[in-house]
């Protein structure tokens, strides 16, 4: 697993705030553990044609989703995406050129930063602009928007983990 994802689970009687923050980070977990002891190959094994989904192109996806909610939107930074040049974020699922170090690293970085912008939000009422949306978004909402995106693809992370050793488990 990446650097702080141990895989831990949510608290049964924590607070709102801890125990979100403690769901987004067992789901990066989660995705980081479907990719453990696997090689670039591997992990850039796409699954059933015409599919071209790939472990590392869900890693290199939730980079790019957690750099655009937390940095852009909620950090109001004005930042590029990762791997397009126009603002496509299904350009990062096209892992055929990644590699397990790239791809980790850029996501592993958008985490921390991630986390820096929750912890140092003053509650989760705290607001920001969307623009594709033209309203305002809570960080409780964009925390669960991180949730649902992360046990989406958790779930196509499963079976392409399957696909490419037989290991299962969640």
């Amino acid at each position: 697993m990446i650097t702080g994802m141990e895989r831990i689970s949510p608290p049964l009687t924590g607070n709102e705030r801890e125990t979100l923050r403690t769901y987004l980070d067992y789901h990066r977990a989660t995705l980081a553990w479907k990719c453990e002891g696997l090689d670039d190959e591997q992990l850039r094994r796409a699954s059933m044609p015409p599919s071209t989904l790939s472990l590392l192109g869900l890693v290199r996806h939730m980079g790019e989703v957690e750099r655009h909610w937390f940095r852009r939107v909620l950090g109001g930074e004005e930042l590029p995406h990762l791997w397009s040049d126009t603002h496509d974020f299904q350009a990062a699922y096209d892992a055929s050129g990644s590699t397990r170090a790239e791809a980790f690293t850029a996501w592993q970085e958008e985490v921390e930063h991630a986390r820096r912008i929750e912890a140092a939000a003053e509650s989760l009422e705290v607001t920001a602009y969307v623009p594709s949306w033209k309203e305002e978004a809570s960080l409780r909402l964009v925390m669960l928007h991180l949730i649902h995106e992360y046990a989406r693809h958790n779930g196509h992370a499963d079976f392409l983990r399957e696909a490419i050793d037989g290991s299962t488990g969640a």
